[in-house]
């Protein structure tokens, strides 16, 4: 082997190579990268409306299901007829009760469960625009599965009220007592008691996901990010070999 020479000991000069060579990747003597986070893409208002609206909707139309799921438990209220029209067979009937318990529990578990799939579908639009449409989306169900739910049976009752005779017994559809829709001013829709309660649930579930995200965007996942090598403190090269030590043994030729 021939012995060294001074230009295989030192690296050429980074002026004779006009200037630094370019990083390598991290971890082979070069610093770490300068993550910058990649800018973040304006949501169209149009789009968003537009989803925001079908979720609405969506949930709404899941009100006839709830509605025959609660007409299915909640018992109808004993009646007689009398000769003023029907009264109660009981002075204090626990049927009452019962249709308004059912109905807030199914309008609970309606909630909680809307702002699941809310938080899972629309993720792009978590955050205050999800918690809207949770909301609103469960008290539309809500009316819907409270009117779905007391018209069964309704025709029938109606029919008994008008053929039947005096001191006849028939039953009277579920109906809620705590709830109520009314327009103020003729115009704004208010609801008061059994009807919030699938809201309730929907904003509660909504903040506890909020909560217990682990982004601070509410994200299902980071941001992808954009790397650059750009830095004012120029990467510093790997260190030049150590050159051979005197008298050293040199390996055995061939």
């Amino acid at each position: 082997m021939s012995p060294a020479t001074p230009d295989d000991q030192h690296p050429p000069d980074d002026a004779a190579d006009g200037g630094p060579e370019p990083p390598g990747p991290p971890g082979d003597g070069y610093p770490m990268a300068y993550v910058h986070p990649a800018p973040a893409r304006p949501r169209a208002p149009l789009r968003a409306l537009t989803v925001a609206v079908a979720a609405v909707l969506a949930l709404t139309v899941l009100g006839a299901p709830l509605g025959l799921a609660w007409r299915a438990v909640a018992p109808s209220v004993p009646v007689i007829q009398d000769r003023g029209g029907a009264v109660l067979a009981q002075p204090q009937p626990e049927q009452f009760v019962a249709a308004d318990g059912w109905f807030s529990l199914f309008g609970l578990v309606f909630g909680l469960l809307a702002a699941i799939a809310v938080w899972l579908f629309l993720r792009r639009y978590r955050g205050p625009v999800g918690m809207v449409v949770a909301a609103l989306g469960a008290i539309g169900a809500a009316v819907v599965a409270w009117q779905v739910g007391r018209q069964i049976g309704l025709g029938e009752y109606q029919r008994m009220l008008e053929t039947t005779a005096a001191g006849t017994g028939f039953a009277k559809p579920p109906d809620l007592r705590a709830g109520r829709f009314e327009w103020l001013f003729g115009f704004i829709p208010v609801l008061r008691g059994d009807l919030l309660v699938p809201a309730f649930g929907a904003v509660v579930m909504y903040t506890l996901l909020a909560g217990w995200s682990r982004y601070a965007g509410l994200g299902a996942e980071p941001e992808p990010v954009a790397v650059s090598w750009d830095s004012a403190v120029p990467p510093t090269p790997p260190a030049a070999p150590a050159p051979p030590v005197p008298d050293a043994a040199e390996p055995p030729r061939d």
